[in-house]
């Protein structure tokens, strides 16, 4: 999140402040102002027709967003928090947490009705499909009622089964302690940190539960951001000498942890050990994944405004940083960017695992491609994804198939980071707003924008962050959750992918929990094999749905489910069904050996 240049760093206005933008501006300066802020696109009316739908207050997800400005310009203002999708009472439909932020000034915060009452917030779904097909979708906030107590400055959340008892976990990352909420299976969680010695000190935004040393207990990985005391805050000015935000490049970075698991509800940290702990880096997006199919988990971490990592696993306790030799380190110009977030997935059916990130206004989004052995190349350009991105400032990423067609599609969540080129509106207290984006696949032609397609909601204009996809709705096809800085929670429901036939797995290993780190091929008659991995890993600071949904498009002929387990073993399945979710289970399915993934 690198701001480009001081000459395009501004002035942030806010209740606390009682300076006027149009007061410094005269002449043909106030009517640029006036013409860019009369052409921008406001929160309005999220109802209308499109492929997506806003259903969060209609469902009962009433959550705004709090960052606790207050005047001081405290880099944490901007950065924003995650959301997770995941299900916390095993009823079959993913729950959602948000994460929540606090009052960063001193003493206690303004007296102001529309300030929420601090704390993250669980909400259960309680989904009802009628015997036609039809649901209803509804969600409770029971965060009292599960004995959740997140009231820390909250960035991100991870979720895992840590304990193997079948129930999901949650890590929540915080600016200071972060929290480990063990879920006790009768609808309450309890904070485990200290037991588990997984708390840490410092700025954590983005983890990820994953087993590295495939013992069959999930480790955790925590990315740490920038070092900041906010009782020794340095105020920056922007080149009119006004008071604007710091770049996170004015503060020293941190070093990220890496947590074995030991099995007995305690974990080691193992970051020195295992050479994580060898850099320093501004830690945004992490995500895991098998990027040379060597077998083994590998860790690919976004950094902010320097060379990003790709720690390649040595099958040993160790990793080795090759993101240069891997090509990922930075841009095809040789530059880094201001990564925020991260997704990994196969949107060309190769059966490797790509990168996408998220960069600044001025720089573009980044596609890495690989070429299955481990070594990636920026086709950003090529693939239509460069120029459409450049005015915008992009944070959560996911891909989704959001048409059922076979072919992973990108959605980002976008919101500026820099005052004066932010749309600045002198009643706005935040002016950081842009409009999301939608990307679809196609194929060798490469991507389209086709944000316009996706439906009212994305006219609006806020300032998005965290994104979780996941299928809300268990009608066959992904929707996004996403958050929103000093703003409401936003639930955008898919209408059009069920229309093509659809697969949906989940996989539950020999512990009996999600297994993160499987990978599925879906071999069919016709069209080319599919390729999906279980994980609740990537984006920014969020968790997404750990079960795996293909969409069939126009070649519903699924002949054979191939599982690549993580500890090592493949199993076939030649009968499941579609159009509804299956659960496959280590050692239920035919065994195979010497299959090559």
């Amino acid at each position: 999140m690198r701001h480009s240049s001081v000459h395009e760093r501004g002035l942030l206005f806010d209740r606390v402040s009682s300076r006027s933008f149009s007061s410094r501006r005269s002449g043909l300066g106030r009517l640029i102002f006036l013409c860019l802020f009369l052409s921008a696109p406001l929160a309005g009316d999220p109802a209308g027709p499109g492929w997506f739908s806003e259903r969060a207050g209609a469902v009962g997800l009433e959550f705004t967003h709090y960052n606790g400005m207050s005047g001081k310009f405290y880099l944490l203002e901007i950065m924003g928090s995650g959301v997770a999708l995941f299900d916390y009472d095993r009823d079959g439909d993913l729950d959602a947490y948000l994460v929540q932020g606090r009052w960063l000034g001193p003493g206690k915060p303004p007296a102001d009705p529309g300030v929420p009452a601090p704390g993250d917030r669980l909400y259960r779904n309680d989904l009802m499909v009628r015997g036609n097909g039809g649901r209803t979708l509804r969600f409770t906030d029971v965060t009292e009622a599960s004995g959740i107590g997140a009231t820390r400055y909250g960035m991100g959340v991870t979720s895992g089964d840590f304990d193997n008892d079948g129930w999901v976990d949650l890590y929540v990352t915080n600016y200071g302690k972060n929290q480990l909420l063990r879920n006790k299976g009768d609808g309450t969680f309890e904070d485990v940190t200290d037991k588990a010695a997984v708390s840490g000190d410092r700025w954590s935004v983005s983890a990820a539960f994953f087993d590295y040393d495939r013992d069959g207990w999930l480790d955790l990985y925590v990315g740490n951001y920038v070092e900041i005391d906010l009782e020794e805050h340095k105020p920056c000015r922007s080149p009119s000498s006004s008071l604007d935000y710091c770049t996170p490049l004015s503060y020293g970075a941190q070093r990220d942890r890496l947590y074995r698991n030991r099995g007995d509800g305690r974990f080691e940290d193992v970051s020195v050990a295992a050479g994580i702990g060898t850099e320093k880096a501004p830690a945004l997006g992490v995500v895991v994944a098998d990027y040379n199919r060597d077998g083994w988990p590998d860790i690919y971490v976004a950094n902010d405004a320097t060379p990003n990592h790709m720690w390649f696993n040595q099958q040993n306790g160790t990793f080795v940083n090759e993101a240069f030799f891997a090509g990922t380190a930075v841009n095809m110009a040789g530059a880094p960017e201001a990564s925020m977030g991260v997704a990994a997935g196969d949107f060309d059916n190769d059966g490797d695992e790509d990168l996408f990130m998220t960069h600044l206004t001025g720089e573009t989004n980044t596609l890495y491609v690989n070429d299955g052995k481990g070594w990636f190349e920026d086709r950003s350009i090529g693939a239509g994804l460069g120029g459409p991105s450049k005015a915008y400032t992009g944070f959560g990423a996911v891909w989704l198939d959001v048409d059922n067609d076979g072919w992973l599609d990108i959605f980002t969540a976008n919101g500026e980071v820099n005052m004066l080129r932010a749309i600045s509106n002198p009643a706005d207290p935040f002016p950081l707003h842009q409009t999301n984006q939608l990307f679809i696949n196609r194929k060798a032609d490469g991507f389209e924008e086709v944000t316009a397609q996706g439906g009212s909601v994305f006219t609006l204009s806020e300032v998005s962050r965290g994104v979780a996809s996941g299928d809300v709705d268990n009608d066959g096809d992904m929707d996004i959750l996403l958050s929103n800085n000093r703003g409401p929670a936003r639930l955008l429901i898919n209408s059009v992918g069920n229309r093509a036939p659809w697969l949906g797995l989940r996989l539950i290993d020999g512990s009996g929990r999600d297994a993160l780190g499987a990978q599925v091929e879906v071999r069919r008659g016709k069209g080319v094999p599919l390729w999906g991995r279980v994980h609740t890993d990537g984006s920014y600071a969020s968790a997404v749905d750990p079960r795996v949904l293909f969409g069939l498009g126009e070649d519903p002929d699924v002949r054979e489910l191939r599982v690549h387990w993580p500890a090592g073993g493949t199993e076939v399945w030649t009968q499941v069904a579609l159009n509804r979710y299956t659960t496959l289970r280590e050692g239920s399915g035919r065994a195979v050996t010497n299959v090559a993934r």
